[in-house]
């Protein structure tokens, strides 16, 4: 083991694990104040760029310690603005992360893991197969880096990054404590302060994992629901078979009603032609969600080569979209964003050894099909 891997990364320590980390060193706690300060409000990698701390304790740390991000390996703007990075991880895979510039609103939609275990049949990224949870620094380095890219990296009213949805590669409740802690940074005062209205994890419907969730945070929640019963969302989301959708929306319900201030459940909704676009099916959903308070998003289905599946028309989107609203429900279409250089929702695939020869598989049925 090389000496960098011995050490301590303290990217991905949340307030209360830095403040144990300086109490094993024998350090005054508000050390941790100081320390996250540098790294996430300033950008800090170098302990010598500490200079409210003393020497003697910068060297210390530089013995023990490391303040290390994802290497970026692709940095690529769209047309629209959208802007992509390719980050490389320890083990040489890689991950996505995309920065969604709307007016004075930055969105950066995050990656949870290399690759994603659920296989759900419209996502890009599933095809991959899965590698390995990223770590919490891996997590909020995403940010770190995104953020770097907007230098000076100082605290301030015009931030690029006003929101973060955990909406990347993975299913962020398959890595739950990793999760947690990054998003407990992302809002965090001394870190990047976004407000927990403004940073969503979005769930396939892990349903022990969002009674869990509801625990230890509050962070807006979405719904990958994508179908108005089980018998059409088995066949989009595997993990439905596990979870139907009355645990799953049980679950959401029991969610907010911990909640302190009354909220709203996002329920995200890809529409794919010919599978789930009907008015029925709009008609069907209405109905579905009649007890549950929320807002609806419209995500026309973006194609990746190893789908058969097609995008919608505008004029069907549209068509189911009014039906909803006709119904009471606030639905809205997502504009399509960065698919020139394959950043758009469903997109992203990163580089994933992955070790359930999933990828593989799909490799070998598109070759017997052609």
């Amino acid at each position: 083991m090389t000496d960098v891997a011995e050490k301590t990364n303290l990217l991905g320590m949340p307030k209360a694990k830095l403040e144990a980390f300086f109490d094993s060193l024998g350090e005054k706690r508000f050390r941790a104040t100081q320390v996250l300060q540098w790294i996430h409000q300033r950008g800090a990698d170098d302990f010598d760029q500490m200079t409210n701390m003393s020497k003697a304790l910068r060297e210390k740390l530089k013995a023990v310690a490391e303040i290390r991000g994802p290497d970026v390996v692709l940095d690529e703007t769209s047309k629209d603005g959208t802007r992509k990075w390719v980050m490389r991880m320890d083990n040489g895979n890689s991950v996505e992360t995309v920065l969604i510039p709307d007016g004075e609103r930055g969105t950066l939609c995050v990656s949870s893991q290399i690759g994603c275990s659920l296989d759900c049949t419209f996502c890009s990224t599933g095809k991959r197969g899965f590698n390995r949870n990223l770590t919490a620094a891996e997590i909020i380095g995403q940010v770190w880096v995104a953020r770097k890219a907007f230098m000076p990296f100082e605290p301030g009213p015009d931030r690029p990054i006003t929101n973060v949805v955990m909406m990347g590669m993975g299913e962020p409740l398959l890595n739950f404590d990793n999760v947690v802690d990054a998003m407990n940074l992302m809002m965090e005062d001394l870190a990047y302060g976004i407000s927990k209205r403004r940073v969503t994890l979005s769930t396939s419907g892990v349903v022990p994992a969002m009674d869990r969730l509801a625990e230890v945070t509050d962070v807006s929640l979405a719904i990958s629901l994508h179908a108005p019963n089980d018998e059409l969302r088995n066949k989009l989301v595997p993990l439905n078979k596990k979870y139907p959708i009355a645990e799953l929306l049980a679950a959401t319900r029991r969610y907010f009603d911990r909640l302190p201030e009354k909220r709203k459940a996002t329920i995200e909704y890809t529409v794919i032609e010919g599978m789930n676009d009907q008015p029925e099916h709009a008609r069907e959903l209405a109905v579905l969600l009649k007890d549950l308070p929320c807002k609806i998003n419209l995500i026309p289905f973006n194609p990746f080569p190893e789908s058969d599946f097609r995008r919608p028309s505008m004029n069907a989107t549209r068509r189911f979209q009014d039906v909803l609203n006709k119904a009471g429900y606030v639905a809205t279409i997502r504009t399509t964003r960065g698919d020139d250089i394959d950043a758009a929702c469903g997109q992203l695939v990163g580089r994933v050894e992955d070790r359930t020869k999933r990828s593989q598989r799909y490799i070998q049925v598109q070759q017997v099909a052609t």
